[in-house]
């Protein structure tokens, strides 16, 4: 039910109408009320945009939206073949939009209160071993161009357990190797301090020595990580480096950068490290997030126990 009658007028079921209205003071919300990162945002507000053209297609004007219509909307996003963990995410924008309309006093009520989004069960993402991560970093050749900073943040990523979108705008202001710490920059611009690797900090030295002799672009003398042009390194740029050690050491693994994150949450985990302590290494706001790793360490000692257990052994063997 609409609550704020001034803009009754503006309650049309145009998208492009829906969009120039809503758009902007939608974005000022997620940016300065949620403290959300640019890309996050961005992915909100495609949300956002996706809703609008559904509700151009029915001609439902967007302060008149009820549930019914968001659970069609809900199940075009599955006719469409979208995946379901898409799915969700698109629903858990479009809940953020007229919670926004609630708390702005637009609407009386929050249509999408009762909305739900696809069932999805806990997915274990691939892990690398210890051994898996030390052969892909050992095959860099660092005779080559851009080598010498591939084992950096390789080493990096793994010993501080980054998000790729952190080791990308990772600044040498950010390092304080003596310390043995440096300065995240996570998520909604939230600041952490992340203990890193004597052998990350020998590294980063080490590619230090090469980055004085790269001509440097404007504006990117502190960012730590460059490319051929002086410039920061893109997202696919470490997502296509990775795709090549991984096929260079021969490691079959689906893996990406946030591979290494999450090895680097397992293998702490497995040495008996606090979860307290990963999440705030990670940078996880919730603890729920970070105890997907409890999943994973109990599949680690399912595998050991029937890989070493004698009753398994013997199991196994006959079977053979």
């Amino acid at each position: 039910m609409i609550k704020n009658s001034s803009i009754i007028d503006q309650n049309t079921w145009q998208s492009a109408e829906m969009l120039a209205r809503w758009q902007k003071p939608y974005k000022r919300y997620l940016m300065l009320v949620k403290g959300l990162s640019k890309n996050t945002q961005e992915a909100y507000l495609a949300d956002f945009e996706k809703l609008c053209h559904f509700l151009e297609s029915i001609q439902r004007p967007i302060l008149e939206t009820t549930l019914d219509d968001l659970e069609q909307f809900s199940a075009s996003l599955h006719d469409l073949g979208i995946h379901a963990r898409s799915q969700a995410r698109i629903i858990s924008g479009v809940k953020s939009f007229f919670y926004f309309l609630l708390i702005e006093d637009v609407i009386e009520s929050n249509p999408s209160q009762l909305l739900e989004g696809p069932k999805i069960g806990v997915k274990l993402p691939d892990v690398l071993a210890v051994e898996e991560i030390d052969r892909m970093i050992s095959s860099i050749d660092t005779g080559k161009e851009g080598g010498i900073r591939n084992v950096a943040m390789l080493e990096t990523l793994y010993s501080c357990g980054l998000r790729v979108s952190e080791l990308i705008s990772l600044k040498i202001s950010d390092l304080y190797m003596e310390e043995g710490f440096i300065r995240v920059i996570g998520k909604g611009d939230k600041q952490r301090l992340v203990p890193i690797s004597p052998r990350a900090v020998r590294e980063i030295k080490r590619y230090m020595e090469y980055r004085v002799t790269m001509p440097i672009a404007a504006g990117h003398e502190d960012t730590l990580f460059l490319n051929r042009r002086g410039k920061g390194l893109s997202r696919v740029m470490v997502f296509y480096v990775i795709k090549d050690q991984a096929l260079r050491a021969d490691v079959k693994k689906n893996i990406s950068p946030h591979t290494f994150r999450h090895s680097f949450a397992t293998h702490l985990l497995e040495g008996g490290a606090n979860l307290r302590a990963i999440q705030a290494m990670l940078g996880h706001e919730s603890i729920a997030t970070t105890e997907i790793y409890m999943h994973l360490d109990k599949a680690f000692l399912r595998e050991e126990i029937i890989s070493h257990h004698p009753r398994n052994i013997k199991y196994f063997d006959k079977k053979k």
